[in-house]
């Protein structure tokens, strides 16, 4: 394991009082945390884009992260590297028993089920003794919104709080959606109103066409869970194709000479329907 400790010791170094690189010396785990992100943001990006040669490097970039985590922690005496490998060894020894020990599993499902129920035991194991203890307790705030509301879900739906079928989640986000739409109607009245009135609601109405409109997305979220679709993939891949339909709508504006700033909602519209019907015959 020698790349490893040359790695490490990088990283002392970095970290060195007296030698080390001063920006490197003026982080803290706080300023480091939107790096991490940023790191395993561009590893999914990089396996997305099916480029081996840059996941490879933004791997590394996303090690480096954990040693320069491990690296700040040792300095505190709380814990370091060695630490961080062998708590991710036990870890995966006691998820797997069933290549580690002798139980015995016989399906993809079947360990996933098994999986969950041994975090189940050891979220209550940490919790034993504490009062009010929520099986939601460990769920990251840092999440992307999206991919939270998934693992809500999921662990609401581990103790049985969940429709019986995918009929359920879909009539809620009916449902929500009804609601939704009775408060945009409100908040279009309420526009009309005079301008002292409106200036003394419209802070408080946007309040609740935000909360409604959160209610229809983690139903829609719901329902993603019902079906085994990634939300986060889900968005991600609407987003790419979004992009990629708009773009074909700029180049067929500036084949006649225009911009979109320049162009009619209608011109934009024939670009966009011609763009996705081509995707549909290349696809």
């Amino acid at each position: 394991m020698a790349s490893i400790q040359r790695l490490l010791d990088i990283m002392a170094r970095l970290r060195d009082p007296q030698r080390g690189c001063p920006w490197d010396l003026q982080q803290s785990f706080k300023t480091i945390a939107p790096y991490t992100v940023e790191e395993a943001y561009e590893v999914a990006d990089a396996i997305e884009r099916d480029d081996l040669a840059s996941l490879r490097d933004e791997l590394g970039d996303l090690l480096f992260q954990v040693v320069f985590h491990s690296q700040m922690a040792k300095e505190q005496g709380a814990f370091d590297f060695d630490d961080v490998v062998n708590a991710i060894c036990d870890k995966m020894e006691r998820r797997h028993p069933h290549v580690f020990g002798d139980a015995s599993i016989d399906s993809a499902d079947a360990q996933t089920i098994a999986w969950e129920e041994q975090k189940r035991r050891e979220r209550a194991h940490k919790s034993a003794g504490v009062e009010h203890a929520s099986v939601l307790d460990d769920v990251p705030l840092a999440l992307p919104a999206l991919t939270r509301a998934n693992k809500l879900g999921k662990r609401a739906a581990q103790v049985g709080f969940e429709w019986s079928d995918v009929h359920g989640a879909i009539d809620k986000l009916d449902e929500e959606i009804a609601e939704f739409k009775a408060e945009v109607r409100q908040h279009l009245c309420l526009q009309a109103d005079a301008e002292e009135a409106r200036a003394k609601h419209e802070s408080r109405q946007h309040e609740r066409l935000a909360a409604e409109l959160g209610d229809v997305l983690f139903c829609v979220v719901n329902v993603c869970r019902y079906l085994k679709i990634d939300p986060e993939l889900a968005l991600k891949r609407t987003n790419a194709s979004f992009e990629r339909r708009f773009r074909y709508v700029e180049r067929g504006l500036a084949a006649r000479g225009k911009t979109p700033q320049q162009a009619t909602l209608e011109e934009m519209d024939q670009l966009w329907d011609e763009g996705k019907s081509q995707e549909r015959r290349d696809s």
